[in-house]
């Protein structure tokens, strides 16, 4: 049976999963919202009302070095497991790496390494009924910059940034 709930309501969940998500990592690391945005469902209704889905995007400003960028990704997909999202896919690329999932209730989330090694996350929600959505009310805990294009990675950490690999086995301090 389709939910009746607002986009703006579907929204706010994938935003407290995105939110949860970049907070379960230790130590923590530095993140700023990037374009939230809404697209159409291609004409399908409920209840004859017209539905849409929201993304919601999430970018690390934390420089991840090479020799630690598995352990970010495994940190993630162990996160979701424990919260009992479904691992729909992996792309092991030594360059572009990624983590894709989903919640029972069909939020797809990735997560997904690209230049210079940048973490960005995406959560879509399924189609809900349309309404009007606002720009997330979670807190980001990332350094303020210029401009509507989130900068490459600049934040160094003491433990994500440094190029000495972890010890097989673990993938956090």
């Amino acid at each position: 049976m389709p939910s009746k709930i607002s986009l703006q309501e579907a929204a706010e969940k994938a935003d407290a999963i995105m939110f949860d998500t970049v907070s379960s990592v230790r130590p923590e690391l530095n993140w700023v919202h990037d374009a939230a945005t809404e697209s159409g469902c291609d004409g399908y209704t409920i209840d004859g009302k017209a539905t849409a889905q929201a993304t919601r995007r999430a970018v690390v400003m934390t420089v991840v070095s090479e020799a630690r960028r598995g352990s970010l990704l495994g940190v993630v997909e162990r996160y979701w497991e424990s919260r009992g999202f479904e691992i729909t896919d992996t792309n092991p690329s030594r360059e572009f790496p990624a983590v894709f999932a989903r919640t029972p209730e069909d939020f797809r989330m990735s997560v997904v390494v690209g230049e210079k090694g940048q973490f960005y996350f995406d959560i879509v929600t399924p189609c809900f009924i349309a309404s009007k959505v606002q720009d997330p009310k979670t807190k980001a805990n990332g350094t303020p910059f210029e401009g509507s294009v989130v900068p490459l990675p600049s934040v160094r950490s003491p433990f994500w940034s440094s190029d000495t690999p972890l010890p097989s086995g673990s993938s956090t301090p």
